[in-house]
């Protein structure tokens, strides 16, 4: 599944109504929570997202994951940050910004202890580069305790993302079979 949920949302975000919130709803309690893992790292944001369907709307599972995202703990947004894997440029992005982008990448690692992480919802391929270089310029400047709740707030966007791409993944003819889903089941 995490080949059809990007690492760091790039695409729209407009809700998915229909079979694919209903196939959401009917998972078993196990599914939901490791499916809903791939949208936040964070064990107790996906207990709770799952905990409270089913969801009459997209906009009630929006509103429960943002919900979820605000009562994160420390030790929970440690654990979603830890998940997490630095944002990239599209395939074919220019050699030198990719280079930028690594060195951006190890600095901001070291100073903060986790991956840079941003919600590029809404930006084309072409905006990617300068949108990814410029923040992590900026907020390079931050504090660690500034800088946390930034990427927490970033977290929130891409896990709102990610529901949305989820929702359309369910409703989509090469979305998951029973035993695809099968392979989100806890093991053991």
């Amino acid at each position: 599944m995490s080949s059809h949920l990007p690492a760091q949302a790039r695409g729209s975000s407009e809700p998915s109504h229909g079979s694919g919130l209903a196939r959401f709803n009917t998972l078993s309690p196990q599914v939901a929570e490791a499916v809903l893992m791939q949208c936040c790292g964070s064990r107790r944001w996906a207990h709770r997202v799952a905990t409270h369907r089913p969801y009459p709307d997209s906009e009630s599972l929006l509103a429960a994951a943002d919900e979820a995202s605000y009562d994160l703990s420390q030790a929970d947004l440690a654990e979603a940050l830890a998940a997490e894997c630095s944002a990239e440029l599209e395939h074919g992005a220019p050699y030198s910004a990719v280079l930028a982008l690594d060195a951006g990448h190890a600095e901001y690692e070291r100073k903060f202890g986790h991956a840079f992480v941003i919600c590029l919802e809404g930006r084309t391929p072409e905006e990617q580069a300068d949108q990814l270089l410029g923040a992590i310029r900026r907020r390079m400047g931050h504090d660690v305790d500034e800088e946390r709740s930034i990427s927490a707030d970033e977290l929130r966007r891409l896990a709102q993302a990610r529901l949305c791409d989820l929702t359309h993944w369910l409703t989509s003819a090469d979305g998951p079979t029973g035993a695809e889903m099968g392979l989100f089941a806890p093991v053991g």
